[in-house]
């Protein structure tokens, strides 16, 4: 009786495995089909001395099984150059991973350039995100390059190059006069009918969720200010007035982080909480930024991504 009771649990453990695949369960949480590509922000870098701009994110995805590289663009300049620098480093990742395609996620001004690529290279693109991306403008884009546009840019270019040098990337063109046309609402308007892909149609909807085979997805938070302790919060709040009482993160109303499928707009997070700056310091209340790069990695294994 015990034999045959054994036999017989035997048959339905075979019954039940038998045609599940080999790699059933077997990929980690954020595992994606195609490299993860992070792009960094105005007066960005991959790291800085030891401060990482996405901070602790690219180790966070990497233990979960996820293929992450960290690009370098211009620190300040026009969405199409930093687009086409992007573009470059994209094809390098794809010759040497072999892979299809990759995922970009890109923070403030790393959303239009992940867009201008997925825009001349959809076949190269699986997915563009946009964590709190300047997709239609920003109010302090044009107050800068409105008021005092000479000694702004200027001293923006100089500060450019400062954060090139310090992260051994000088040889790249700065030019934070062209980054401040771009960043302003009419610099958005105009990049937005040249590459119009996943921007809604209406004030502050959703876009297209996928356009030739790229899938669109953005997030941003609505709280300049959320840890005393975060030496960069007093200036995102003082910097939100300019938005006249619009829901904003202190640097990008949530409106014009829209692009695609909105995860969510109102995370109580500021603009560098959003990529967990400064070094970890965000709001302790809040889901960390960290999880939600992971939730998003996991959107992308789910859709085959």
């Amino acid at each position: 009786m015990k034999t045959r009771f054994w036999q017989l649990l035997s048959t339905l453990v075979l019954a039940c495995c038998i045609g599940l695949p080999a790699t059933a369960g077997a990929a980690g949480y954020t595992q994606t089909k195609y490299p993860i590509v992070l792009v960094h922000g105005l007066f960005g870098f991959d790291k800085l001395g030891p401060v990482e701009y996405f901070y602790g994110i690219p180790a966070a995805l990497r233990s979960g099984g996820a293929n992450v590289y960290l690009t370098t663009v211009s620190a300040a300049n026009s969405t199409e150059v930093r687009g086409e620098q992007l573009l470059s480093q994209v094809r390098q990742i794809l010759a040497a991973t072999g892979a299809a395609k990759v995922n970009l996620i890109g923070h403030s001004h790393g959303g239009p350039t992940a867009r201008y690529v997925a825009s001349v290279r959809p076949d190269l693109v699986a997915s563009v995100t946009s964590v709190a991306g300047v997709n239609k403008g920003s109010k302090v884009a044009d107050i800068l390059a409105g008021t005092i546009p000479n000694t702004s840019g200027a001293l923006g270019t100089a500060l450019a190059s400062l954060i090139g040098i310090i992260s051994g990337n000088q040889g790249l063109p700065q030019n934070a006069g062209a980054a401040l046309a771009s960043l302003s609402t009419s610099g958005s308007l105009a990049f937005n009918s040249r590459h119009p892909q996943g921007v809604p149609t209406t004030a502050c909807g959703e876009g297209a969720y996928q356009e030739r085979g790229v899938h669109y997805f953005s997030w941003s938070g609505a709280q300049p200010y959320t840890n005393a302790l975060d030496v960069g919060d007093p200036a995102l709040a003082a910097i939100s007035l300019a938005f006249g009482g619009a829901k904003n993160d202190g640097l990008v109303s949530s409106c014009s982080s829209h692009l695609g499928k909105v995860i969510r707009d109102d995370y109580a997070m500021n603009h560098l909480d959003e990529v967990n700056q400064f070094i970890g310091i965000v709001n302790l209340f809040e889901t960390s930024p960290v999880t939600v790069f992971r939730q998003q990695a996991n959107r992308l294994q789910g859709l085959g991504l």
